[in-house]
């Protein structure tokens, strides 16, 4: 089996109505977080001192040596931008992504947070990249950071945020089973769950734009007043966007060495007061987000196909196109992946095959299909769907007079065209049917062999979203 990873459908079109308490039109969701004393050091047992997110442009990492400059701007945030940022925010719900080591040399700081009613979770156990570290090693580090934050803070975390993470993290986290979310992706303005072996886990996106660290790197924030518009222009964009009957959520990420200075902190402040200044607005803990999310909308129970192994796929699918199961069995073949998991996405995959079919193939699938009101329904041989389809239009009850004319049309196509008369049931009524049977008798052999099989690929359509929703 070919498997694609990746989701790139999502919620589509049409996301779920969250629900927010009190019917509020945004989620506001501030992170602080809390790396100070977590980073790179050779004081920390590291090769090398830290050369990220600070205001050393260009900052490369001293092999074997401390940081004199690199030290104190991480202390910065943790004496200065800490608690200018706590006195701001002490009055909202926030949630501090915690690094475990850097909490442990933070005693007044955790003490603070706590004061405030703040959520801690957890950031790691240091404050480094990930992305190379060994599957067992980064396993154990996520466990000893699990220890050490229960320690220091007297409770585990519910959440999770490693961020300079690697490709197992996510899965290593959710294995832990003790989460009620993890926030290391970037995917939607929405909650959503992903399956990670035998298990879902909710998924609370983070933010890499609505974040105080693009004053860190090039591409990013010259001066506080563009990091201000920009949070208030993400929030009336999502603000206009729930009150027309989607609300979303917004995330805020700041940094205690990067927001917590003054110049940078007067524009935080400006933003806030924009966003208190609405109504309809949430502040809420990812926490809080979360649990709310596991309530309102649990993790999805429907078939997951691209999950499915050969002949569970063919059991489900193989009747899709009428007696044609082996446009499902090669279909399972292909690249399939979370975005086939759906009505679209599987009638994609099913579709590929029917196109990609010999002409002779096609053929017989049109073949399979009964007539329209004819011989088989009256003896009622058709298969479910087709029975459930042309009764939905009336076909199951014509009189005489229309069953005749049902009768000679069926007779005169097959004999001009060599298939049955094919249309997608459900779209029509028994009067558009007849309608569209008259003026198909009259196309070329060609361009109704095109519209039927356009009218197969339908029926399927319909089929999988009655199935699957």
């Amino acid at each position: 089996m070919q498997r694609y990873p990746r989701d790139m459908t999502g919620y589509g079109a049409n996301p779920p109505d969250p629900r927010w308490p009190g019917g509020a039109r945004i989620a506001v969701q501030i992170v602080l977080n809390y790396e100070e004393g977590g980073e790179n050091n050779i004081l920390h047992g590291d090769a090398a001192s830290e050369a990220f997110l600070s205001e050393i442009t260009g900052a490369q990492p001293w092999p074997g040596q401390r940081h004199w400059n690199m030290e104190s701007i991480y202390e910065y945030g943790a004496r200065a931008g800490f608690w200018r940022l706590h006195r701001m925010l002490s009055g909202l719900p926030v949630t501090v992504y915690g690094v475990a080591t850097a909490l442990a040399r933070a005693p007044e700081q955790v003490a603070a947070m706590q004061a405030a009613g703040w959520e801690i979770a957890s950031h790691g156990l240091k404050w480094v990249e990930h992305r190379d570290m060994p599957e067992a090693e980064e396993r154990a580090q996520i466990a000893e950071a699990i220890r050490l934050h229960t320690e220091v803070t007297g409770e585990a975390p519910r959440g999770w945020y490693t961020g300079r993470c690697s490709m197992n993290t996510v899965r290593l986290v959710a294995e832990t089973g003790q989460f009620a979310y993890v926030a290391d992706e970037y995917a939607d303005d929405l909650p959503y769950w992903r399956r990670v072996g035998d298990r879902d886990q909710l998924i609370v996106p983070y933010t890499l734009d609505v974040n105080d660290m693009r004053f860190a790197i090039q591409a990013g924030y010259a001066e506080g007043a563009q990091f201000a518009r920009y949070i208030t222009d993400s929030f009336d964009c999502l603000y206009a966007e729930g009150a027309a009957g989607r609300p979303a959520m917004l995330s805020i990420g700041l940094h205690c060495r990067l927001a917590g200075r003054p110049g940078r902190a007067q524009a935080l402040q400006r933003a806030l007061a924009h966003m208190a200044g609405h109504e309809g607005v949430w502040f809420a803990t990812r926490l809080q987000i979360a649990e709310h999310w596991a309530a309102t909308h649990p993790a999805p129970t429907r078939p997951r196909p691209s999950g499915m192994d050969r002949a569970a796929f063919v059991a489900a699918f193989g009747g899709i196109f009428e007696h044609s199961p082996w446009i499902a069995e090669r279909a399972h073949a292909l690249e399939l992946g979370p975005t086939h998991d759906t009505a679209r996405g599987v009638h994609s995959a099913l579709a590929r095959v029917f196109r990609s079919a010999t002409e002779a193939e096609r053929l017989g699938v049109l073949n399979a299909h009964p007539d329209l009101a004819g011989k088989l329904a009256a003896a009622k041989r058709l298969t479910p769907e087709s029975t459930a389809e042309q009764a939905s239009a009336g076909l199951d009850a014509l009189t005489d007079a229309e069953r005749a004319e049902f009768t000679a049309l069926n007779t005169a196509y097959t004999e001009k065209f060599g298939f049955p008369f094919i249309i997608a049931v459900r779209d029509n009524t028994k009067a558009t049917i007849l309608a569209a049977f008259r003026r198909r008798l009259h196309q070329d052999r060609a361009a109704e062999f095109a519209e039927a099989c356009r009218q197969v690929e339908r029926i399927a359509e319909l089929r999988l979203m009655e199935k699957l929703g």
